[in-house]
């Protein structure tokens, strides 16, 4: 559907609401830019978000009202808002949602104070639109609202400066987040003393598909890169995990040390206190890799097993969560099962590194981004030295990744090692798959695979806020 078609429609649908043109306008502009175009979002519900804007502005301006309805009025903050009931037909609750406009320079705080309405969409003239607890036209709906404060929302257009293939927005609806503070990164980089050789010449014959063209999924037959996956590629032609493989990628028991390996001489207990032997191994958890095509390979850049590497395609969003767990990630469009999403970036670390960084970061008190482990494949390892036992910090550099919620065990997400440019696996991508279908603005979360009572850990655990009945932190049951 063209552009102007959709503005007529929504120009149409508020028409029935008795608002004017001129008053659409400029709220379905801030609208679209802040929804990146996604028409979906704003339509959805008849429209609701639309009207919820505009009302929303008209409080604004004309300050809020001291006479009206009676309200239950508590705590203004998290702008929640609760329809009791509704006997008849459906009444539309405009929520305290900000019409972020994110000016030229894509990052601005916006002030707004209102109060929130109810509005039936069967109504023709703005009589139908009404507050409160009884009102004929509101089919007898009675609203309780929590809220009673001045509310600053932020939003950000683009936190990837343009360093991906997307937009990637950031907006703190509820309005008690800092910015956070780091610089974008879309692929990992060696902070000091990490040990990453990545040469073609590494990259023997048998490990590459130098004889094929165009797209490798298309051949009849897997080519040599599909030898890491039993022969079979991991992806579909859609760009989609398999069936098959995503289902070998999920443990039966996700997290449990029963599918644990462990080192004969740890790096993680070496780095713990270099003066003394180190402890005995905690265990790792083994993962099934994927390796995709690469530069010595002679298929396309479009080669469909080529996924990770062309980074982020699909519609994400960096939102203020309402459960306490600060900053998160949600997808503005549905994403199906086994759909890649992004990959964990940060600096690359060694071990040593890491407990460097964590104490001088508790000393200052500062927060820290949980790390990655690229422990993948330690166990085959007799001899590990400390600058090939690698880890990626998202704290200061990384991307969009480091927003992503931890959630024991039912997590949305899974991550899956990567072999891209290396065949020495002390370096690889952690890329995030979808495990099953998310609905749009649905939390991506996944499991950091945090052992809540290991307190010999590098960073503290936090005390966990997941939600999931299948929570690990026993703490949290007190």
């Amino acid at each position: 559907m063209a552009v102007r078609e959709k503005v007529g429609k929504a120009f149409h649908a508020m028409k029935r609401l008795g608002i004017s043109e001129e008053k659409v306008k400029p709220v379905l502009k801030r609208l679209v830019k802040l929804y990146n175009k996604e028409w979906e979002l704003i339509e959805e519900d008849n429209y609701r978000t639309l009207a919820d804007a505009i009302f929303e502005c008209e409080d604004d301006e004309n300050g809020e009202r001291k006479d009206g309805p009676p309200f239950k009025k508590q705590n203004r903050g998290n702008g929640e808002v609760k329809m009791l009931s509704n006997e008849t037909g459906k009444s539309i609750v405009c929520k305290e949602e900000l019409d972020h406009d994110l000016g030229d320079n894509g990052n601005q705080v916006v002030p707004w104070e209102g109060e929130p309405v109810v509005h039936s969409p069967q109504g023709t003239h703005s009589s139908n639109i009404c507050s409160g607890s009884f009102n004929p036209s509101c089919n007898e709906a009675t609203v309780a609202v929590k809220s009673e404060q001045k509310m600053v929302f932020s939003t950000v257009e683009d936190i990837t400066r343009g360093t991906e293939k997307v937009k990637i927005s950031l907006v703190d609806e509820i309005g008690n987040e800092k910015l956070p503070h780091f610089v974008y990164f879309n692929e990992n980089v060696t902070y000091e003393a990490a040990h990453v050789h990545i040469s073609l010449a590494r990259i023997a014959d048998e490990d590459c598909c130098s004889d094929c063209k165009g797209n490798c999924l298309s051949s009849h037959l897997p080519c040599a890169c599909a030898g890491l996956t039993g022969g079979e590629y991991a992806y579909t032609t859609e760009g989609l995990l398999t069936k098959h493989f995503l289902n070998k990628c999920i443990p039966k028991e996700s997290r449990d040390r029963k599918h644990a390996v462990y080192c004969k001489d740890c790096p993680l207990e070496r780095a713990k206190n270099s003066n003394l032997p180190p402890g005995k191994c905690k265990g790792h958890v083994l993962k099934k890799f994927i390796k995709e095509c690469w530069r010595k390979c002679g298929c396309d850049t479009n080669c469909g097993n080529r996924v990770v590497q062309r980074g982020v395609t699909r519609k994400l969003q960096v939102f203020v969560t309402s459960k306490g767990k600060g900053w998160g990630v949600r997808a503005l469009e549905e994403l199906p099962q086994g759909a890649f999403v992004c990959e964990y970036v940060g600096e690359i670390l060694t071990n040593m590194e890491l407990y460097d960084r964590n104490t001088q970061s508790a000393a200052g008190k500062k927060k820290h981004v949980y790390p990655v482990l690229l422990d993948a494949d330690w166990s085959t390892e007799e001899n590990l030295k400390d600058e090939e036992a690698l880890c990626l910090d998202a704290t200061n550099c990384g991307n969009v990744a480091r927003f992503i919620n931890h959630r024991c065990e039912d997590a949305n997400l899974i991550d899956i090692p990567v072999q891209v440019e290396t065949p020495d696996r002390h370096y690889y991508h952690v890329a995030f798959f979808t495990n099953r279908k998310v609905d749009a603005l649905e939390e991506l979360t996944w499991d950091y695979g945090i052992n809540f009572s290991d307190k010999g850990h590098p960073i503290k655990a936090f005390r966990c806020r997941c939600g999931s009945d299948f929570c690990r932190d026993k703490r949290r049951r007190r």
